[in-house]
């Protein structure tokens, strides 16, 4: 029997299961870039006020710098983050039809089939890279109709491909190292946010006429934004990203044939044969199976704030000379200075991040659950809330020591430039901290879900996806503001720089209040395994 034997009935049973989402999200990352092009072409008709738009650290931070000032050139700047999207999708896919399946059993009981050693990875690699193949061919189709270049269409659609098919690729090696599907997805999540910190941070730096713009070449994003679709067509750029693709790949497949199904690379350390009187607490064991993604989490925020606080002088030293940008970041919620309005962008970035941390930690109870290793746990003299908040509290607060992590170092770095540190650190811990009412409730939202309908808790992930889709494409299609205040995070203070409002972030710890109340009584009530 061959390795990939019954790799074509596992794609359709992967698209049998992704019936929904896989053509939801290619339809919607097709809609947002073409529907920019005439909402932007109405908005900034030359080229004067697209270069004029762009023209600012905060949104090079977000976006990479603007290549060209042609429509296509702009918009695709636009959707610099997209790819970036792309990249979490594919690599969560891949996990899903590797590494959970093997978790909850699945990939053992296929495998008694007809089923090779490397189908599975096969047929999840082959899914994800049509899909995106698919992505690609749609955006073609979508941009050329809007009278932009056949040539560049095909550039931005690589663009978009690659991204996915080189952090699926990144997936697959994550999936074969550990054998908790939780601690795979964070070594991929780490490597995605790692690539779009180097990134941003370097071409803020280059924006800014800093000496870290070299970071953004330690990036596979900061690579593909060098196709530079409608202006350069550099397509020698992405056969290099293919070739490293492949190259991961390959490493997956080996990796796979090294181990055990069921098992990850890196094995599992066994711990002593009897427990210590610390261990004997459901916090104290909540401890240990969160300690690790929590320092990862912590020492990744650690490493924002250094990168977005070490070049914020030098974008108040750019926009200090540009009026047009001085008043456009008075508009967006700076008020005391132009380098806050830069750090509302970032904190909010930083927040949206922590949320996905927020949803990852708290979706641990599901997988306690389907794990079978809830019920030994409440077996004994534990109750079903008792061992719940042992593990919510890392969900509530983990986010929050990343967040201050993140606004302790942007604090120090940005205020040992301006010599000013013991001013900055208190001001950014607190435009982080900030972040944390619209954090919590993603991370109700989750509980809700784990509570009442543990079958779809997967879906808490749709509530970080809309927000991001909202902060995103919001603004560019020009939704009603009913629509864009869905967001949470588009109810906080702009902070640094904008004044305290007590009534939204009361608000919304009192949504995320009842939504955790309402997921908790579900859980205590229904049944366990669900």
């Amino acid at each position: 029997m061959s390795t990939l034997t019954g790799t074509g009935g596992l794609i359709r049973l992967i698209l049998r299961r992704d019936r929904l989402i896989l053509p939801l999200w290619i339809v919607i990352l097709t809609l947002i870039p073409v529907s920019y092009v005439s909402s932007f072409n109405e908005l900034f008709p030359t080229a004067a006020s697209r270069r004029q738009y762009a023209d600012n650290a905060g949104f090079v931070t977000l976006y990479g710098e603007l290549s060209g000032t042609s429509l296509g050139e702009f918009i695709t700047w636009r959707v610099g983050f997209v790819p970036v999207i792309v990249g979490l999708i594919s690599l969560l896919t891949v996990i899903r039809h590797t590494r959970v399946e093997e978790e909850t059993g699945r990939r053992e009981l296929l495998g008694s089939t007809v089923v090779g050693r490397h189908a599975p990875l096969a047929a999840a690699l082959a899914t994800v890279f049509a899909a995106n193949l698919l992505l690609a061919v749609l955006l073609v189709l979508g941009m050329s109709s809007q009278d932009l270049p056949l040539a560049g269409s095909v550039a931005l659609g690589i663009q978009f491909a690659v991204s996915g098919w080189f952090f699926a690729a990144v997936g697959a090696v994550a999936a074969q190292l550990t054998a908790a599907a939780s601690t795979a997805r964070g070594i991929a999540i780490a490597v995605l946010g790692a690539a779009f910190a180097f990134r941003a941070a370097g071409d803020t730096s280059a924006h800014a006429d800093g000496g870290l713009a070299w970071l953004s070449w330690l990036s596979p994003i900061g690579w593909l934004q060098r196709i530079r679709p409608y202006g350069g067509d550099h397509w020698g750029v992405a056969v290099l990203v293919i070739a490293i693709t492949g190259v991961l790949v390959a490493v997956a497949v080996s990796l796979s044939a090294r181990r055990d199904v069921g098992s990850g690379l890196l094995p599992a350390r066994l711990g002593p044969a009897s427990g210590a009187p610390s261990l004997r607490t459901p916090l104290a064991l909540a401890w240990r199976l969160h300690r690790g993604l929590l320092a990862a989490w912590v020492s990744a925020f650690a490493l924002l704030g250094v990168l977005f606080g070490g070049v914020a002088e030098g974008v108040g030293d750019l926009m200090r000379d540009d009026q047009a940008a001085r008043d456009f970041f008075a508009r967006i919620g700076g008020k005391t200075g132009l380098i806050d309005s830069y750090f509302v962008g970032v904190m909010s970035i930083v927040g949206l991040i922590s949320a996905a941390y927020a949803v990852q930690a708290t979706l641990r109870l599901r997988a306690e659950e389907t794990g079978g290793r809830a019920e030994p746990v409440l077996a004994t003299a534990t109750g079903r809330l008792r061992w719940a908040t042992s593990h919510l509290v890392f969900a509530l607060l983990g986010p929050a020591a990343a967040l201050l992590a993140a606004g302790l170092t942007a604090g120090l770095a940005y205020g040992a430039a301006a010599g000013n540190a013991g001013h900055q650190v208190p001001r950014l811990i607190e435009a982080a901290l900030v972040q944390l009412p619209a954090v919590w409730v993603l991370a109700a939202v989750a509980i809700a879900l784990v509570g009442l309908a543990p079958r779809l808790s997967p879906a808490a992930w749709v509530a970080p996806a809309i927000c991001l889709l909202l902060g995103i494409a919001g603004a560019a299609v020009q939704l009603d503001d009913w629509v864009m205040d869905i967001s949470p995070f588009a109810q906080l203070p702009a902070l640094p720089g904008g004044g305290m409002a007590a009534t939204p972030v009361i608000a919304l710890l009192a949504i995320a209040a009842a939504l955790a109340a309402a997921g908790l009584a579900g859980l205590r009530h229904r049944d366990i395994p669900a």
